[in-house]
């Protein structure tokens, strides 16, 4: 085979022991919302800082 590629009956019948229990729940930090912000710099100094950042 070549690289990348795989035997699909490979991914077949595959059992795997899992402890759910120590599992991670993603969903435990969800929230809904919205973040807003306000800044006195203008959209011109924004993009130079940007391009700042970028150079460096």
């Amino acid at each position: 085979m070549g690289f990348g590629s795989y035997d699909e009956s490979e991914q077949q019948d595959q059992n795997v022991e899992t402890d759910e229990d120590k599992g991670v729940n993603v969903h435990e930090n969800d929230h809904e919302g919205d973040v807003h912000f306000e800044t006195n710099a203008s959209t011109d100094d924004l993009v130079n800082q940007l391009k700042d950042i970028k150079d460096d």
